[in-house]
């Protein structure tokens, strides 16, 4: 009977020890974990941050390159185009570029002669004194600078020598076009509730875009600010970066908040794309998930008490739909955002931006041969000034919405983007690209009901990829003239145009 007692006794205390034991290490276990969590959480908010900020200024700082070789190919395009004229005037001069202007997309193309005289569309001007590069002499190659004209408005120049260039018996040595750094902005600009930041910015850290990166530094010459904030030693490193057109990535303090800033070089322009973030915005969703997992931990070390399997396995199912329903709600707060920004707010369908992306994307693979079926749809809604003029602009408001809906509708397996006010583009691949034929029949076949009816009439031009094709710009073209072509042969069946 003692024996068995005992025995008894033994079990329970045996029983009473093992698990104090196991709470004890699973409290202690808990507590360093929890510690750790914090710690690693530190350091993936430094890695994920310099991560994100690299990627973003990268792929601004391609979005401008893009530009700038899309630019020099135009330029080159309509150097030829003007060649082949056979031009006798001044006035005809102007014609000619402003009608190459409307077909390749240049802002501000401007011819250069012999005499440094400048002929843009609509005057001529002496240039020596207004653009530094026609003071140096003799154009060999192409230029890219950046001058500031009318006050503060800073203005991106590139040029392009064209040495067999020869209209009204006078030599022509170069021509140039003029980019605005207020509408480049523009194309880089994104909202994420001002947490995220971006500048452009020359080799001595003057801010050239006039965008604010962050509120310490603002619009301020960057070197300036970061002198009183981060070592010497760090300094020079970074300022030798800037001079040398090399990327980097820095972290510093500045009154108790921590941000990261990374920044990449544009090739060829002398400037560098600058990318801040403040700790908040990745810091706050990595912070989220470890108060989550201390907060769980210490949960576990109470209920460890009564069942620790039965904790553990709740805390499981917890910590798995708390962390299901942030990423959630994480990608739908990105994929909002990134609506807002590329939808065209008048007629719900992908504005401008939207295709600008697109077209970088497309230019990728076309360059990769990755692509080999694609097709341009240019699309010009006939009547809109018109209909504005007589009808009042919410007529004309409805008019674009009507024409959205009618391409929406025949074009229900391609991408249509509004990229004017009276122009959209559809590009069609796989499904719409197979049905185009029959679907562009159709829909030109509505369209000319329409004229009789008063309805929405709408010129459409299309083409496809080809093998010599090297940009998405070289099918937009020929679908353009496409469009304006189709423009005169409704006009010709009563369709009101533009003017």
């Amino acid at each position: 009977m003692r024996d068995k007692k005992v025995t008894n006794k033994t079990f329970v205390m045996t029983a009473v020890i093992g698990s104090l034991l196991i709470m004890t290490l699973v409290t202690v276990k808990t507590l360093r974990f929890s510690k750790q969590t914090v710690m690693a959480t530190d350091k993936a908010v430094s890695a994920v941050s310099s991560f994100y900020l690299e990627a973003m200024a990268d792929r601004r700082a391609k979005t401008i390159t893009n530009l700038i070789s899309n630019s020099y190919d135009q330029m080159e395009k309509a150097v030829d185009f003007i060649r082949d004229e056979n031009i006798g005037s001044q006035e005809e001069l102007r014609e000619k570029i402003g009608k190459v202007k409307g077909l390749l997309g240049l802002k501000r193309f401007a011819l250069v002669d012999e005499d440094d005289v400048v002929y843009t569309q609509y005057t001529t001007y002496t240039g020596r004194s207004r653009h530094p590069f026609l003071t140096d002499g003799q154009l060999n190659d192409r230029i890219i600078s950046t001058v500031s004209l009318y006050g503060s408005s800073k203005q991106l120049f590139l040029a392009i020598p064209t040495p067999d260039l020869y209209i009204m018996g006078k030599h022509f040595k170069a021509c140039f076009v003029q980019y605005d750094i207020n509408d480049i902005v523009n194309l880089l600009a994104f909202d994420d509730n001002g947490r995220t930041y971006f500048a452009l910015y020359s080799e001595n850290g003057g801010n050239l875009s006039g965008t604010d990166l962050g509120p310490e530094i603002a619009d301020r010459n960057l070197f300036d600010v970061l002198k009183d904030i981060v070592p010497d030693e760090v300094w020079a490193v970074h300022y030798d970066n800037f001079a040398n057109e090399t990327e980097g990535t820095l972290s510093f303090a500045f009154d108790d908040t921590y941000e990261t800033l990374s920044y990449v070089p544009i090739e060829g322009t002398g400037w560098e794309m600058a990318v801040l973030i403040r700790e908040s915005v990745i810091h706050e969703q990595f912070r989220d998930i470890s108060d989550n997992n201390i907060e769980n931990n210490r949960n576990l070390i109470i209920f460890t008490l009564v069942s620790a399997v039965t904790l553990a396995a709740v805390l499981l199912f917890m910590f798995h739909s708390l962390s299901r329903a942030k990423l959630e709600a994480e990608k739908e707060n990105s994929n909002a955002l990134r609506n807002m920004a590329t939808t065209d707010s008048m007629t719900g369908v992908r504005n401008k931006h939207a295709y600008t992306e697109n077209e970088a994307l497309i230019n990728g693979q076309i360059h990769s041969g990755e692509l080999n079926k694609l097709a341009v749809i240019v699309c010009d809604v006939n009547g809109l000034k018109h209909v504005n003029d007589t009808k009042g602009h919410a007529a004309g408001d409805q008019l674009i919405k009507d024409a959205c809906a009618l391409l929406c509708e025949q074009f229900i397996h391609g991408a249509v983007f509004r990229i004017g006010g009276d122009e959209f583009v559809v590009l069609l691949q796989g499904k719409g690209y197979d049905k185009m034929d029959d679907v562009i029949a159709e829909t030109n076949r509505m369209i000319e009901e329409n004229i009789e009816k008063d309805r929405v009439v709408i010129s459409i031009g299309y083409a496809v990829l080809e093998p010599g094709d090297k940009l998405l710009r070289d099918v937009f073209e020929r679908a353009d003239q496409m469009m304006y072509e189709r423009k005169k042969e409704l006009k010709a069946m009563g369709a009101m145009t533009r003017s």
